[in-house]
C-alpha cells in the first residue's frame, strides 16, 4: 500500500482489490506511516533512546531507526516481526548497524521478546522504552484478549516509558471498511481484522496518561504539513494515540 519494491505479488493483488473497493485507503497507509516518523521524533524530543516495534514488516522507507538515529545516532531499535521473510530482509538492512536488531518472534508471546538475546543485548529495560505497536492490534481479536497482551508489555516497561498505538476503525466507515475486511477474508488468510471503536481503542491505552491531542485520527496527531495528512475520510480511518507509563 505504501508502493516501493520490498512487497510481494500476491501482497500487491490484495492491496489492488482492497483499493478498488475503497478508493483512498492507500492514502490511509501512508498517513500511518507518516505517523510513525512524527511518534518516533516526538519520543526522541522527550528523552526516549530505546524503541521496540513491534510488527515492523518488510523494511521500507523512513524505518524507526532511521528516524530515531538521524535525532540521536547513540537511539537503540529492536524491531520483532513473525514473519522469517521479513526478519531476513530485516537482517539484511540492519547489517553493520550496532544499535539495532530484529527478533523473529510473535507479538502474543510478549516474554519471549523482552527474553530475546537482542532485546537483553540492546534495551536497558530498567530505562525507558519507546513502545510502537502501529496497525498491529486489530490483527488481535477480543478473544485472545488484547487489553491483557498489553499490559503485559506495560508491566514490563520503567516508568517515563511511551506506548504509540495506531488502530483500523470502523466509527467512521464501517460500510465501505466492511467491504475491505471482506477482501482479507477471502484471501483465506489466518489473520483477521478487529474493527474496534473509539471507545474500544482508548481503552489499550490503559496504565499509560495520554498525550495531547490524545486519541485521533492518524493524519490529526500533531501533523507537520500537508504530507502527514489526507482527506477527511482517510484521517478518521486509523486512530492515533501515545500514552505515557507514569
Amino acid at each position: 500500500m505504501l508502493g516501493g519494491g520490498h512487497n510481494f505479488a500476491v501482497d500487491r493483488a490484495v492491496g489492488a482489490e482492497i483499493e478498488r473497493v475503497m478508493p483512498g485507503l492507500r492514502d490511509s497507509a501512508r498517513v500511518n506511516r507518516a505517523f510513525l516518523g512524527r511518534a518516533v521524533r516526538y519520543l526522541a524530543g522527550q528523552g526516549i533512546r530505546q524503541f521496540l516495534d513491534i510488527g515492523s514488516g518488510i523494511p521500507t522507507v523512513a524505518n524507526v531507526h532511521e528516524v530515531a538515529q538521524a535525532q540521536d545516532p547513540d537511539c537503540r531499535v529492536v524491531y520483532v516481526d513473525r514473519d522469517p521473510v521479513a526478519v531476513a530482509h530485516s537482517e539484511l538492512m540492519l547489517a553493520g548497524n550496532d544499535r539495532a536488531a530484529v527478533v523473529h518472534a510473535d507479538m502474543r508471546d510478549p516474554e519471549e521478546i523482552l527474553d530475546s538475546p537482542q532485546v537483553r543485548g540492546l534495551l536497558d529495560l530498567d530505562e525507558p522504552v519507546g513502545l510502537l505497536m502501529l496497525l498491529m492490534l486489530h490483527w488481535i481479536p477480543d478473544d485472545s484478549a488484547p487489553l491483557e497482551l498489553v499490559g503485559r508489555y506495560r508491566a514490563a516497561l520503567a516508568p517515563g516509558s511511551f506506548l504509540a498505538l495506531t488502530h483500523v476503525t470502523g466509527d467512521h466507515q464501517g460500510e465501505k471498511l466492511e467491504e475491505a475486511t471482506d477482501v482479507i477474508k477471502e484471501s483465506r488468510s489466518p489473520d483477521q481484522v478487529t474493527l474496534r471503536t473509539h471507545a474500544e481503542v482508548s481503552a489499550l491505552f490503559a496504565g499509560f496518561e495520554m498525550i495531547d491531542p490524545g486519541l485521533v485520527g492518524c493524519g490529526e496527531w500533531r501533523p507537520s504539513g500537508p504530507a502527514d495528512i489526507a482527506d477527511a475520510a482517510m484521517n478518521m480511518l486509523v486512530y492515533a494515540g501515545i500514552g505515557r507509563k507514569n
